[in-house]
C-alpha cells in the first residue's frame, strides 16, 4: 500500500478544493465497501480504556475529533470513522443550500502546513443534509452539527437561521455548535455580541434539550473572549469550542488577502485563547480545543489546560490519516507517564 507521504507530492499538485474532492470521495467509497472499512478501522481507529470519556450523553472512544469544514454535508461519516476519529463534526450547514465564495477559495501553505479558506459555507442544506443525518443517526461515534447563517441573511434575521436549523436538526445530533465567528459570511462576526448571544441561546435552550456550544474566533483580544465565553454559558451554553480560523495573516510569508487561515501557524494563538477561557470555564462548561493540533504533545497540552475533547483539520491535510492514530496512541503514553489510568483525570491539570 502506498503510504501518504510518499502520495502527497502528487496530491499537492492538484488544486486544494479538487484534491479534496477526490478524499472525499474516496471516504464515501471506503464507507460503501465494508472490507475497507473494517481494513482502515482497524489500523488508524484506537481504542483504549485510558481515553473513553462520556460526555453529552455519548461515549467518546478516543478524544479526537474532525474539525467542521471537512465534512459539510454529512456524505463521509463512515469514512471519518475509518480515519480514527472518535467523533465527527459535520458542517457548517445553513437553512437554504449556497454555493459558496468564487473559486479558488482554499489554498495550501505547505511550508507552514497551514491551510487558508475562504470558502463560505458551501452546503447542500437543511433538507438534504437533514435526510442523511435521519438515515445515519445514532452513528457509531458522536456526531457533532456545526451551524450558520445563509449568506443573504440580514444581521436581524440571522436568528430564524439558528432556530430552524436547531428545530430541524436536534433529533440527529450528538451536540450543536453555534457558529458565528467564520469571517468568511460577511457579517457574521458581527453577532459576536453579547445581546445575540444571550437571545440566541435562551431561545435555543426552549428548542432542545441537546448540548449547544459556542464556537469563538481567535482575533479577538483576550477579555473579549472571555467575557463573550462567560455570558454565552450564562445564557445556556453547553460549552466552547476555541478556536475558529484567523484573519492575522501576519502569520503567512505569502498569504491570500481573503479567507481564514488554520494550521501550525495558528497554534499558539489559539492555545492563547483557549487558556484564557480556561482559566474562568473550566469545570464550569465542556472545553473543546482545536487549532493547529497535530502531535500527541500538543493534544495533551490542550487537554491539561482543560479541553474534554480535540479537533483538528489542517493536520491531516499535511500528516495524513497517521496522525490521528499517532496522537491516541501517543496520548496512551503520556497519560501513563502521568500515571493517569483515564483521560478524565489530565482534563484541567494544569488548572489545579
Amino acid at each position: 500500500m502506498i503510504d501518504y507521504e510518499s502520495l502527497k507530492p502528487w496530491l499537492f499538485k492538484i488544486q486544494p478544493e479538487n484534491a479534496h474532492t477526490l478524499g472525499a470521495l474516496a471516504l464515501r467509497g471506503a464507507g460503501l465497501c465494508p472490507p475497507l472499512l473494517n481494513h482502515f478501522i482497524t489500523k488508524y481507529f484506537i481504542t483504549h480504556p485510558s481515553l473513553s470519556q462520556e460526555l453529552f450523553g455519548r461515549t467518546f472512544l478516543n478524544p479526537v475529533g474532525l474539525a467542521a469544514g471537512f465534512d459539510k454535508n454529512a456524505t463521509m461519516l463512515e469514512g471519518t470513522l475509518a480515519l480514527g476519529f472518535g467523533f465527527t463534526e459535520i458542517g457548517t450547514l445553513t437553512p437554504k443550500p449556497q454555493e459558496g465564495n468564487p473559486r479558488p477559495r482554499l489554498w495550501r501553505h505547505i511550508e507552514e502546513e497551514s491551510l487558508q479558506n475562504a470558502m463560505g459555507f458551501n452546503n447542500d442544506g437543511l433538507f438534504r443534509i437533514s435526510h442523511r443525518l435521519k438515515n445515519s443517526y445514532p452513528f457509531s461515534s458522536p456526531i457533532g452539527v456545526n451551524i450558520g447563517k445563509n449568506k443573504l441573511t440580514s444581521e436581524e434575521n440571522a436568528l430564524k437561521d439558528y432556530t430552524t436549523l436547531i428545530k430541524a436538526l436536534h433529533p440527529y445530533a450528538d451536540y450543536m455548535v453555534i457558529n458565528i465567528s467564520s469571517p468568511n459570511t460577511p457579517g457574521l462576526r458581527d453577532l459576536q455580541n453579547e445581546e445575540f448571544i444571550a437571545q440566541l441561546f435562551q431561545t435555543a435552550k426552549t428548542l432542545t434539550s441537546k448540548p449547544i456550544l459556542l464556537k469563538i474566533s481567535p482575533d479577538m483580544s483576550e477579555d473579549q473572549a472571555v467575557a463573550l465565553c462567560v455570558h454565552a454559558v450564562a445564557s445556556g451554553a453547553d460549552g466552547i469550542i476555541a478556536t475558529n480560523t484567523t484573519v492575522d495573516y501576519s502569520l503567512l510569508t505569502d498569504p491570500e488577502d481573503i479567507g481564514g487561515i488554520s494550521g501550525e501557524v495558528l497554534r499558539e494563538r489559539s492555545f492563547y485563547i483557549f487558556d484564557a477561557i480556561a482559566r474562568e470555564l473550566f469545570g464550569k462548561t465542556t472545553l473543546i480545543s482545536v487549532g493547529g493540533i497535530s502531535t500527541p504533545e500538543e493534544a495533551y497540552r490542550r487537554i491539561r489546560a482543560g479541553a474534554s475533547l480535540v479537533q483538528l483539520y489542517s493536520s491531516l491535510i499535511f500528516k495524513g490519516p497517521e496522525v490521528v492514530e499517532e496522537i491516541n496512541s501517543g496520548l496512551i503514553d503520556l497519560l501513563a507517564q502521568d500515571g493517569y489510568t483515564s483521560i478524565t483525570q489530565a482534563i484541567g491539570a494544569d488548572r489545579q
